[in-house]
């Protein structure tokens, strides 16, 4: 298994927002990925378009991960997001008020192999985060990665839908092995109205 070292990550970010657009990202293994490990769903630049502007987010997070738990914490948060570049850099920043910390994704699609890299970073930690990596097929995006969790290392599947122009519905799992996934959180986004 391959891991990017963390000032890599951080390097890669910078020349993500700088248009150079992580290049060369590649996960590990994932359940959609191929015979070397490249992350198989690609994407349009235009996939996150729809995403700018301000959203309410009505979140649902398991309280307890691999213990077959069934019992969610749900809470609000708030979305903005802005495009740049011409659509290949797109950012959100996301704040969850009950929860005292935010967030902010960095997306940035790369033009040669068709495909979104995601980076999270958080106020808890300011840790950049592994990328997940792909793209959109009409309304539904697949994205894949590799993180850890509590200092176990999973695969990390991330699903949006897109059941109209002002609702938007991401999920989130994790895997230990690639093959069995477990929803850990999930968000249903709502277009603010003006």
């Amino acid at each position: 298994m391959t891991r990017i070292p963390s000032s890599s990550r951080r390097q890669l970010l910078l020349s993500a927002v700088a248009g150079a657009g992580a290049a060369s990202i590649w996960a590990t293994n994932t359940a959609r990925g191929g015979a070397n490990g490249a992350v198989s769903v690609t994407g349009d630049v235009h996939d996150f378009d729809y995403s700018v502007g301000t959203w309410h987010c009505t979140n649902r997070r398991l309280k307890k991960r691999w213990v077959g738990s069934s019992d969610w914490e749900e809470f609000d948060g708030e979305l903005s997001c802005s495009s740049y570049l011409g659509g290949v850099v797109n950012i959100s920043e996301i704040a969850f008020p009950t929860k005292g910390w935010s967030g902010i994704t960095v997306r940035a699609f790369n033009l040669e192999k068709h495909q979104w890299s995601n980076y999270w970073i958080n106020s808890k930690t300011g840790v950049l985060f592994p990328p997940i990596v792909g793209g959109f097929t009409r309304d539904r995006g697949e994205f894949y990665g590799d993180d850890a969790d509590e200092g176990r290392p999973v695969k990390v599947r991330v699903v949006w839908t897109r059941p109209n122009a002002d609702t938007a519905i991401w999920e989130q799992a994790f895997s230990l092995d690639g093959q069995r996934w477990e929803t850990n959180w999930t968000s249903e986004h709502h277009r603010a109205k003006a």
